[in-house]
């Protein structure tokens, strides 16, 4: 239903060298001088330059969503000439509907990244490099009118709570959708392992079950089911949308430690930072793969994602490989007083878009 297309190639980019280069996305400025330990790398303004063809749509029943995946640490954004996205935070996804700012054909597109020092976004000390850019993908997303929501800090528009009930026999599912429109029906598919079809019901608030649930259990079975939800509006499916979740239920005791499905599970793990040498903080899926096989291999059960909101693909991985995630956010080293406001909307964007089996978030 909703197509996708991702802007990686034809990117012009403008250093501080003030010469422009063509760019591939992912990228970051900082790859090098953000890593030889002199910690001088450079922090400013940069500027990207694409130029891209109007995706096909019905400009009377759909609109067009263009998404950023992650650009640190500012990015001012405007669509042929006119502004149409301030964000404020390195590590999260942001998006914003550009129907109205489309031309028929060609649209420029301009992002002004800024890792530049300042008082008002976090973090600005720490024991990690502010890598600046866009450093995860962008996005065009062609989606009816009436769809599962897109707007509220770039969240899914779906919430599943799952959790066991009746001696880890059954899975009680909660689920929550928020739609642009208030005319329609939403039902939801709960889906095994398998593809097939283990409860279903309609609202957009619900409550199903799940008999002879099967667990999301670790690193010795990280089973996961799939919700679907459809917005039907007038007889048609306008929008559909989809999330893996696994059924489990976790507590953690000061003396005695982590306790997974009513069971101790000692934590063992590692902290995980999103760079590598010579890249950055620019990686590829590749990449973030293999540090998860690195991490696998070395027969951890729990990963820091330090400090900040990590790329979705690898809380993705962490729930199929059996990974208890502990998440943060970049409130790190020392209180900034004008930073209030950027701590509390880092935190809502890492709750809201940060989707985990079994997540634990600090600040």
């Amino acid at each position: 239903m909703r197509k996708i297309e991702t802007l990686r190639d034809g990117w012009r980019f403008l250093g501080p060298d003030k010469q422009e280069v063509p760019v591939t996305l992912p990228h970051t400025w900082n790859a090098v001088d953000g890593q030889d330990g002199g910690n001088d790398y450079w922090r400013g303004s940069c500027v990207y330059t694409k130029t891209f063809e109007t995706p096909a749509y019905d400009p009377e029943t759909e609109c067009v969503y263009l998404e950023f995946r992650g650009v640190n640490a500012t990015a001012d954004v405007t669509v042929n000439g006119e502004k149409c996205i301030h964000h404020d935070g390195g590590y999260s996804t942001f998006r914003k509907d550009i129907t109205e700012l489309l031309q028929k054909q060609e649209n420029t597109l301009v992002v002004v990244a800024d890792n530049s020092v300042n008082d008002r976004v976090y973090p600005q000390k720490a024991d990690f490099t502010f890598y600046g850019g866009i450093y995860r993908d962008v996005n065009l997303i062609v989606v009816n009118k009436n769809h599962f929501d897109m707007d509220y800090f770039a969240g899914p528009g779906i919430q599943i709570t799952a959790k066991p009930d009746e001696g880890y026999a059954r899975g009680d599912v909660e689920i929550k959708t928020w739609t642009s429109c208030e005319e329609g029906t939403v039902s939801v598919r709960l889906l095994d392992a398998d593809g097939k079809q283990v409860a279903q019901g309609e609202g957009r608030e619900l409550k199903l079950e799940i008999q002879n649930v099967h667990l999301w259990n670790g690193l010795e079975d990280p089973y996961l089911y799939t919700a679907v939800a459809t917005l039907t509006v007038d007889g048609k499916a306008a929008d559909e949308i989809s999330s893996r979740f696994g059924v489990r239920d976790f507590h953690y005791h000061a003396k005695t430690g982590f306790y997974l499905n009513g069971k101790s599970y000692p934590l063992r793990g590692v902290s995980r930072h999103q760079d590598r040498k010579g890249v950055g903080n620019a990686l590829t899926k590749e990449m973030h793969l293999e540090d998860m096989d690195l991490i696998c291999e070395m027969g951890a059960n729990t990963i820091r994602l330090a400090h900040y909101q990590h790329d979705q693909y690898f809380y993705d991985l962490c729930d199929e490989r059996g990974m208890v995630v502990w998440a943060e956010i970049p409130y790190i080293s020392e209180h900034m007083p004008t930073g209030r406001e950027n701590t509390i909307s880092q935190m809502k964007e890492l709750i809201t878009t940060s989707v985990c089996s079994v997540k634990v978030c600090i600040t």
